[in-house]
């Protein structure tokens, strides 16, 4: 048998999960599946539950693809399962995962790192809606969610402190609201691909996001040539302050007022969304790896030990 004949490892694309974020993972995974059937992968999709550990028992796969979103899927939890169970996987590890979805303590590796960042903190839920924590404008989101799931911005003309919803955690991340551009870069393997300019009407929110025509992407960004290094340079420099692996997105807002003294880091996504209007797969495209070269990619890169 030829190489080309040699049959491609069995891959399991983990998606949906319990976490916040199940509908958009279900939708990346499908995609994901999709893709590396197209490329020739034997795939079977599992839905993540706590019978997890059976599951791959009995699909018995040679790689797992990560589609999760969310808690349990991107913070290190399910890393640590795959770890145990000595079957390599797609994106980064349990530390570097852990990091990312912390997204205070990610602000330290960062400021650690010399990247610019936002002025933040934790503060109890309560002390938050009894009065304001910081100057307005500011923003109060949990910790470790991702996807805009219950953002709340508070104007500088508000009134009072924001009440914040039930479902909200006990502890919420209060940031000091970086205003200008929403720009985002992925890095794959160890390289920045593209910088792209996220435009919407209005809050880039979970919809804006996940929803076609929520927002409009425009790559490459139209920004000058030193800014778009910048943004390339410190989107590597924060996937490499994480420890992550194979694939991320780095989101950052830039102040054209203030020049490169504008641009701040947000936050970096360790399990970027995989779905037709999802950043990351329209850069690899515009960088020449369509989606399903952008998945295969992803599989052959699974390690163990990341």
């Amino acid at each position: 048998m030829g190489e080309s004949s040699r049959a491609l490892p069995k891959v399991a694309v983990l998606l949906g999960g319990p976490s916040a974020e199940r509908e958009v993972s279900l939708s990346s995974g499908r995609e994901c599946a999709a893709a590396l059937r197209g490329e020739g992968y034997d795939v079977v999709e599992l839905d993540a539950g706590p019978d997890l550990y059976a599951q791959l028992l009995t699909a018995k796969p040679d790689v797992v693809f990560n589609a999760l979103h969310g808690r349990w899927g991107e913070d290190g939890c399910v890393q640590g399962l795959l770890e145990w169970m000595g079957l390599p996987f797609t994106h980064s590890g349990v530390l570097a995962s852990a990091l990312a979805m912390d997204k205070q303590r990610s602000k330290m590796v960062f400021h650690e790192a010399g990247l610019p960042i936002m002025k933040s903190g934790l503060f109890a839920k309560e002390e938050v809606m009894a009065d304001h924590v910081m100057a307005p404008p500011y923003v109060v989101k949990p910790n470790n969610e991702g996807s805009s799931v219950g953002i709340y911005l508070v104007h500088e003309a508000a009134n009072g402190p924001p009440a914040l919803s039930p479902d909200m955690p006990d502890e919420v991340l209060v940031e000091a609201f970086a205003p200008g551009r929403e720009l985002s870069v992925s890095v794959l393997g160890d390289r920045a691909l593209e910088v792209t300019d996220i435009l919407t009407d209005g809050w880039y929110d979970y919809d804006a996001k996940y929803k076609p025509g929520g927002s409009r992407h425009v790559i490459p960004a139209d920004i000058p040539a030193d800014i778009r290094d910048l943004c390339l340079d410190y989107a590597l420099r924060a996937h490499r302050a994480l420890g992550c692996r194979g694939l991320s997105r780095t989101d950052i807002r830039w102040d054209e007022s203030k020049g490169a003294a504008g641009l701040v880091l947000l936050e970096t996504n360790n399990q970027p969304g995989m779905t037709p209007t999802s950043l990351a797969p329209e850069q690899a495209a515009h960088c020449g790896l369509d989606f399903g070269a952008l998945c295969a990619w992803l599989v052959k890169d699974a390690s163990c030990g990341r």
